[in-house]
């Protein structure tokens, strides 16, 4: 990913809170030659070495894990986005530009068929997504339809051996710039366009 200096996050607790609040993410990896892409919800491990492990699945009948084993893939996890008007900068010899949030992970794939790893995959998956539910629904036990389920899914586990975070925040105009910015952007409403103001006025304040 292209990162400017101005815009490039290295602070690894911000990116792991990142990937945390935009798990579903975007796996690609080399099938027959070619870019494959699939949209999946995706799991961190914070402590595992260098910069943590990510885990999901994805369903058997996706081609993509047959030639993922050992390959370097790539996690794209991206946040809030929204478009800056040059008028908002009330000066001149400004152009249009686009406000976005997003973090890269690249690591080797170690591919998990094994039915006792896939039940815990599945399981951790529930738990996270389940957690803020009311009611949360569970996934135990090993009966016959788990098995089926299980024997239709294959797992993953990437060691994440390179990340990089780019918040392009309009950190290369000046201040007074970007008050106006946030100041639009809190008008406009809509949550792509609140969670970037959050964003620049948290960036300001550091």
């Amino acid at each position: 990913m292209y990162i400017p200096a101005a815009f490039a996050e290295t602070d690894l607790t911000r990116l792991h809170d990142f990937i945390e609040l935009n798990s579903f993410g975007l796996l690609v990896s080399q099938v027959d030659g070619l870019p494959f892409a699939s949209h999946l919800p995706l799991l961190l491990e914070r402590s595992a070495e260098p910069f943590g492990t990510l885990i999901g699945h994805m369903a058997r009948a996706n081609p993509q894990w047959r030639d993922m084993e050992g390959q370097t893939a790539l996690a794209i996890f991206s946040g809030p986005h929204a478009y800056i008007s040059p008028t908002w900068y009330e000066a001149e010899n400004a152009v249009p530009t686009w406000n976005y949030v997003a973090v890269h992970a690249y690591g080797r794939v170690q591919i998990i068929e094994n039915g006792d790893a896939l039940l815990e995959i599945v399981q951790r998956t529930v738990r996270v997504y389940e957690r803020s539910m009311p009611q949360p629904w569970s996934f135990n036990g090993y009966g016959t339809f788990v098995e089926r389920l299980l024997a239709q899914i294959v797992g993953f586990r990437i060691e994440v051996e390179k990340i990089e975070g780019k918040w392009k925040l309009n950190q290369n105009h000046p201040a007074e710039r970007r008050i106006k910015v946030v100041r639009v952007l809190r008008e406009q409403g809509g949550d792509n366009a609140q969670a970037i103001a959050d964003m620049m006025q948290t960036d300001q304040q550091g």
